[in-house]
C-alpha cells in the first residue's frame, strides 16, 4: 500500500535499499547489476499482490476479480539514479492541491539534482505535514513527477514514488518503482496534482505504465 494514501487519501475517501565486493571489475558489475534487477522484480511482486488483496487494492471490485498483474516497463537499471540531495529547511508549507478540489499542507524537504537520459536535471522532493507527526512514517518523503510517456504509456497525471529521509547528502531514486496515483484506477480516490517544477522533459520508461481494465 502506498504510505501516503493512508493519511492524505483517506481523509476525503482519498489515492490513497550492499555488498562489498572483491572480484574483479566485470564481475562485480554482473553481481550488482542482478541484485538490482531482482529487487525491481521483488518490488513489482509486492505490489501487484497489494492489487489483488481486496482489503489493499484500489481497484473496483469489477476489475480486481479479473486482475492478474500491473503492466510494467521491463526493469532498467538505467533508471537508479544517485542524486546530489539539496536539504531545504527555509522552505515553507504550502497546499498541494488534489484532483476532487481538496490539498495537503507539503513542505519541500528538498531537491534532488542527477543526470538521466544525458541531461542535468531535479526534483523537488516533499514532506507531508500530517505524516511526519506519526513515528512510523516520520522519514517518509513523496515524490510525484510528470514525464513525457503521459498521457502515451502512462497515467496522464504523472506518477509518484516514495522515499525516506537518508542520512547523507545523497538520495536514490528509483524510477522502476513509480507507481500511479490510485484516482488512475478509481475515481472516488483524490489524489495529489503533481507540481509543474516537477516535470521531466523526457521519457522515464520505467514502472509502472497506465491502466488498462481489459488486459488480464
Amino acid at each position: 500500500m502506498r504510505i501516503l494514501v493512508l493519511v492524505f487519501f483517506l481523509t476525503v475517501l482519498g489515492c490513497k535499499t550492499d555488498k562489498k565486493y572483491h572480484d574483479a571489475p566485470e564481475e562485480k558489475v554482473v553481481v550488482v547489476e542482478t541484485d538490482a534487477l531482482q529487487a525491481i522484480l521483488d518490488h513489482q511482486e509486492k505490489l501487484n499482490k497489494e492489487f489483488k488483496d481486496p482489503e489493499t487494492s484500489p481497484l473496483p471490485d469489477r476489475y480486481r476479480k479479473n486482475f492478474e498483474v500491473l503492466d510494467f516497463f521491463a526493469p532498467d537499471t538505467n533508471y537508479v539514479v544517485t542524486a546530489k540531495f539539496v536539504r531545504t529547511p527555509e522552505a515553507l508549507p504550502f497546499l498541494m492541491p488534489s484532483t476532487t478540489g481538496d490539498s495537503s499542507e507539503e513542505t519541500v524537504y528538498g531537491i534532488a539534482h542527477f543526470t538521466l537520459n544525458g541531461k542535468n536535471r531535479q526534483l523537488e522532493v516533499y514532506q507531508n505535514k500530517e505524516l511526519m507527526q506519526q513515528e512510523k512514517f516520520r522519514d517518509y518523503l513523496f515524490l510525484p513527477f510528470t514525464d513525457d510517456t503521459n498521457g502515451v504509456e502512462t497515467y496522464t497525471g504523472g506518477r509518484y514514488i516514495d522515499l525516506s529521509i537518508p542520512d547523507g547528502d545523497t538520495i536514490v531514486i528509483d524510477f522502476n518503482k513509480a507507481y500511479n496515483p490510485y484516482c488512475a484506477y478509481n475515481k472516488k480516490f483524490s489524489c495529489p496534482v503533481v507540481p509543474s517544477v516537477n516535470n521531466l522533459d523526457t521519457e522515464i520508461l520505467a514502472g509502472v505504465k497506465a491502466f488498462d481494465p481489459t488486459k488480464k
